[in-house]
């Protein structure tokens, strides 16, 4: 995964870098977002590792599937990483593109999963207080899961607040054991 992870860096920092001067980070994620979605489909997965095939038909037939969703700069994105033939590290790329935007628009995606519904109100404070803590724009997303009985578990990129009361008993349950 790490080495996927620096063979994309590069082309996703490239990406990033002419989305920014063209002033169209919106477009580029969103085209990214297409390529990378089609091509971790299973068919065009298997098209990619075709040996059989010519770089430029492979981008050709991805650039076909995406349609008018890929804007020209992505079109010749895909056709370079083609020529490359690193168009199978397009998931990758996208990622790295979404974390570097991230970074630009200095705001960061949190995942908060609570026992009971959370209502707008209830989000927008937890995003209020975490935007005050972590000093950045927060986007939410909510989910629901019974088994953590009460609370909540927040997650993002590299922090996790478990303040759930199954994380709270599975933690006196560690202190008894020892």
């Amino acid at each position: 995964m790490a080495e996927l992870t620096t063979l994309a860096r590069p082309y996703a920092r490239a990406a990033f870098e002419h989305a920014l001067t063209s002033q169209a980070l919106t477009e580029w994620e969103q085209s990214l977002a297409t390529a990378a979605m089609v091509a971790v489909d299973s068919r065009t997965a298997a098209m990619l590792a075709e040996p059989g095939l010519t770089s430029t038909q492979k981008a050709d037939t991805l650039i076909g599937l995406c349609g008018d969703e890929l804007h020209e700069p992505a079109r010749n994105f895909v056709q370079v990483m083609a020529e490359n033939k690193r168009l199978p590290l397009l998931p990758q790329v996208y990622e790295l593109f979404r974390v570097l935007k991230a970074a630009q628009e200095q705001s960061v995606d949190v995942s908060v999963t609570s026992a009971f519904e959370i209502s707008e109100q209830e989000a927008a404070k937890l995003a209020e207080a975490l935007g005050r803590k972590l000093n950045r724009k927060i986007n939410v997303a909510t989910e629901t899961d019974a088994s953590l009985i009460g609370g909540v578990v927040i997650r993002t990129d590299d922090l996790v607040i478990d303040g759930s009361v199954r994380g709270r008993l599975a933690k006196l349950s560690e202190a008894m054991n020892s």
